[in-house]
């Protein structure tokens, strides 16, 4: 499949492009979600021995959802200087040690998202966290211990992953 031309059609939080591909000679068009480059961390309180994890609404999933961590890369940033930043504005902790985890595309049939998944130890909150009020977030604080964490049913993507590399982690 080659894409011969892109056209933006909305242009408003989000974008949107309709694309017109060729494939095996034959023209039609896509719609693409151009949603950016996240960030998100499984987070470690080294000091509790805990999880800390954010409980907020997403609009996507029309209701609340426990998850790990997550943001957006803002232009200019890193991705390490991102999730960093997310993890003191959410929560309130300073970073101690990141570790990269994965890469990988959140819907890769319709959106551009790619996830940065990190594993974050911490071991001193500054502050209450809670989201920035300007951006209109209103986040909890959950704090789990490592069981609680494994059995939580989430259908959150990136929580999963983060499930299973703790899960596999420990079998190693």
């Amino acid at each position: 499949m080659e894409v011969k031309a892109r056209k933006k059609v909305y242009d408003g939080y989000f974008k949107m492009y309709e694309l017109t591909v060729e494939q095996d000679g034959h023209t039609f068009t896509r719609e693409q979600f151009d949603r950016g480059t996240a960030v998100a961390a499984l987070v470690h309180d080294t000091e509790k021995d805990s999880y800390i994890l954010t409980r907020q609404f997403r609009i996507g999933s029309e209701s609340e959802l426990v998850e790990v961590v997550a943001g957006m890369v803002d232009a200019g940033e890193s991705p390490e200087t991102s999730i960093k930043r997310e993890i003191e504005e959410e929560i309130g902790y300073h970073v101690d040690q990141l570790e990269h985890l994965y890469t990988f595309y959140s819907s890769p049939g319709g959106t551009t998202e790619q996830v940065l998944l990190y594993f974050a130890e911490v071991s001193r909150q500054h502050s209450n966290g809670g989201g920035k009020a300007d951006e209109h977030e209103k986040i909890e604080i959950v704090e789990l211990s490592e069981q609680e964490l494994l059995q939580l049913e989430t259908p959150d993507a990136k929580t999963i992953i983060a499930q299973q590399w703790l899960q596999l982690k420990k079998k190693l």
